[in-house]
């Protein structure tokens, strides 16, 4: 048994897990941060989504840590990609062009770029990484963890790591059970939570659909299609009652108004990437796929460079209804992510093979899997796509009536223990209970501390998903700049709280002691309040 000590650990390497570390070794603090697998980066890298961003991402609405994370992944292709002139010049590159957001890029420059920030902190021994373990058990006593238990996959040893302060930055909220830490998952009832979108009836394994997602490139006449799945059949027979016909398809609900929805796909367009509106409040963008989370535009680069652009499918079509990764047996764990894997490479068959296509013919055989850029055998992503984790019983929760439009006429709910702020629709996808999609307009918010803190386990912080939303108000808390200032503000917390020796419940009890909390935030580049702006 190999022991390690630490001020804070943090359990989990995604886009939290990385704020968190940074900020509390920046604080002071000595770090231990834990990945299961080798890449950290969660729903940016091993997930391969590129950013879901506000409006007003490039001028505020972000920490200075963030801001440093989208300059340098900016600066990673103006110094090493064979860009055009005209594209390196944009204040505002977005590689691929992609219109979910302004900064669609490959996930390995995103890797290249959070271990090149991680890289001092390491040299300085303040943070200590540990790839490739997952926690197992924890050592409580009474209301405080001791120590988290993990098991090293590659090497099968176990070690223990001590800390004052522990954080759950996992993506599914992995250390709340094994910590005893209370916690909620799936839908909970109207009459519980008062939101005008709960459901009558709380259903606690109702969650939405996780997705393996998987990046192309089109050759037109190369033929790249895979052997047909064996389970092909089934998967292309799925058919919910409300989908507007098969899930293979390119009618899918439309989120908003749940109509037919009619998508276009049009491999590599001969299109100009500055051109191109990367703002979901002026133009949604994504009734047509391929450009919609594009993380590589050849035309950005100087002719010849690449022969294609790069996509991430990322599409209802490949939404996963059959169950949770959360709650069940190992086996039962591993056979949900082994269907979504399925669903996906039965999805790409159906692309190379049935898709329609405008010109009246069906499928692209040209279609190619990257497994370059996912750093998989397979080619799909490392890791599915989570979008609801277990949720911390917290000090506070928050409610759709803290934020939607619908409800609140003059913004949203002002906190007097913001830690941060973010901006995003609340955008459910359908669940595996068999929910349609929630996607409605919402003011931007802030994040209160308060959400981020157990009612009771005294040294644990929700550091990602795992703070205190409901399953509607998660649609919003989930995306990648809310993740990052989740896991930013516990990382910062935990420090205060070794340096003052304090515990979180007092900072949120102490209007002294969160005014100098809040006072450290902002000095270090934390945007506490929005200005007067509307939703979208």
């Amino acid at each position: 048994m190999t022991e390690f000590r630490a001020d804070v650990l943090v359990v989990g390497g995604g886009l939290g897990g990385v704020a968190a570390a940074l900020a509390a070794a920046t604080n002071g603090a000595r770090v231990v941060l834990t990945e299961e697998t080798d890449w950290l980066g969660g729903q940016l890298t091993t997930q391969l989504v590129p950013p879901d961003e506000h409006p007003w991402i490039e001028s505020f609405g972000a920490t200075a840590s963030y801001r440093r994370l989208r300059d340098a992944i900016r600066g990673y292709y103006r110094r090493w990609y064979p860009l055009r002139s005209a594209s390196r010049e944009l204040a505002h590159l977005n590689p691929g062009a992609g219109r979910v957001g302004p900064l669609c890029h490959e996930p390995r420059v995103a890797l290249a770029v959070i271990d090149a920030m991680l890289a001092p902190w390491e040299a300085a021994e303040r943070i200590t990484v540990l790839r490739r373990h997952l926690p197992l058990a924890a050592d409580v006593d009474g209301d405080h963890v001791t120590a988290v238990g993990f098991r090293a996959l590659e090497s099968g040893r176990e070690i223990t790591v001590a800390a004052r302060f522990v954080l759950d930055a996992t993506e599914t909220g992995d250390l709340l059970p094994i910590t005893r830490t209370e916690f909620v998952t799936g839908t909970e009832s109207r009459d519980d939570t008062g939101e005008p979108h709960a459901a009558a009836v709380a259903q606690p394994m109702n969650m939405q659909a996780m997705s393996v997602c998987f990046a192309l490139s089109h050759h037109a006449g190369e033929n790249h299609t895979i052997d047909k799945p064996d389970d092909y059949a089934a998967w292309r027979a799925v058919a919910p009652e409300w989908w507007h016909g098969p899930q293979f398809g390119w009618v899918a609900p439309h989120p908003h108004t749940l109509q037919p929805r009619h998508y276009q796909f049009r491999p590599n367009p001969n299109d100009e990437p500055a051109s191109i509106i990367a703002d979901q409040s002026k133009d949604p963008g994504s009734d047509e796929l391929w450009g919609f989370r594009r993380i590589l535009a050849r035309n950005h680069f100087r002719p010849g460079t690449f022969t294609s652009d790069i996509t991430v499918v990322n599409w209802p079509m490949i939404d996963y209804l059959g169950g949770s990764v959360i709650g069940g047996t190992a086996d039962e764990i591993a056979a949900h992510v082994a269907a979504a894997r399925a669903q996906s490479l039965s999805f790409l068959y159906w692309l190379q093979t049935e898709a329609p296509r405008p010109d009246g013919g069906h499928g692209w055989p040209g279609l190619r899997l990257r497994p370059d850029i996912t750093g998989t055998t397979d080619g799909l992503a490392r890791r599915p796509y989570i979008r609801e984790a277990r949720r911390i019983r917290g000090q506070y929760r928050i409610v759709e009536q803290d934020l939607s439009a619908a409800v609140r006429s003059q913004g949203a709910k002002d906190y007097d223990d913001s830690v941060g702020i973010g901006a995003y629709r609340i955008d459910l996808h359908p669940t595996t209970g068999g929910d349609n999609y929630v996607d409605i307009p919402s003011w931007p918010f802030q994040i209160p501390l308060r959400a981020l803190v157990p009612q009771r386990t005294r040294n644990l912080l929700a550091a990602g998903k795992s703070i205190g939303t409901t399953h509607i108000t998660n649609g919003c808390y989930r995306l990648h700049p809310v993740e990052w200032t989740v896991g930013e503000a516990a990382g910062t917390v935990a420090s205060f709280c070794v340096e003052r020796r304090v515990e979180p419940q007092q900072i949120t009890s102490t209007p002294a002691l969160l005014q100098e909390a809040q006072d450290l935030m902002v000095r270090n580049g934390m945007e506490l309040t929005w200005p007067k702006l509307t939703y979208y």
